[in-house]
């Protein structure tokens, strides 16, 4: 089994034990749904709510090494907890709370990426959702990979745009919205 399906379903089951709602995203979810490319991290949202990160937080720190000074403040602060695994890899906990976080949770599937290793994705349209709202030229590498390997006809895009419309709207990006529909088209 590779390094990140290893700890992929490491981290998966360490949220199991604690009967913590979460999806596995990122590079890894972009294996599966889209054009594969290297990726040597690991993202995941765990939904914690607001209020009460803390112990979430703590509760990583006790068994993860964190890879910045001050990360727990960092993740209180910024959402997002950065930690390292014992062989290196980098492990990206996006602290989840919107109700688009919540519907990604629950939407999400069990997908085997190796014989053997059952991992909960997000799907491939809040994958899209997730990589628009970054805006990052990776990212729209990441969507056209997904568009292409999906079939642009297999991808609900009703759901794309009831989700990421609302987030464009907050980030006062509505230009995320113009690409992406010219991306599909």
């Amino acid at each position: 089994m590779n390094e990140l399906t290893k700890l992929s379903v490491e981290l998966q089951d360490f949220c199991d034990r604690r009967h913590w709602k979460f999806c596995i995203i990122g590079g890894i979810a972009v294996l599966h749904w889209g054009e594969p490319r290297f990726t040597m991290d690991l993202d995941l949202t765990l939904l914690t709510g607001f209020g009460g990160e803390e112990s979430f937080v703590d509760e990583w720190l006790s068994h993860y090494e964190p890879r910045i000074e001050e990360a727990r403040d960092f993740a209180l602060r910024n959402r997002v907890l950065l930690l390292r695994s014992d062989e290196g890899i980098g492990i990206d906990i996006a602290l989840g709370a919107l109700p688009f976080e919540e519907n990604a949770v629950e939407r999400a599937v069990m997908i085997e990426m190796e014989p053997g290793a059952k991992v909960k994705l997000c799907t491939p349209e809040d994958l899209i959702v997730m990589k628009a709202f970054a805006d990052r030229d990776l990212d729209w590498n990441d969507i056209r990979g997904i568009i292409v390997r999906q079939g642009k006809g297999n991808l609900d895009w009703n759901h794309i745009f009831e989700y990421l419309a609302p987030l464009c709207e907050a980030k006062e990006a509505p230009g995320i919205m113009t690409r992406l529909r010219k991306l599909r088209d």
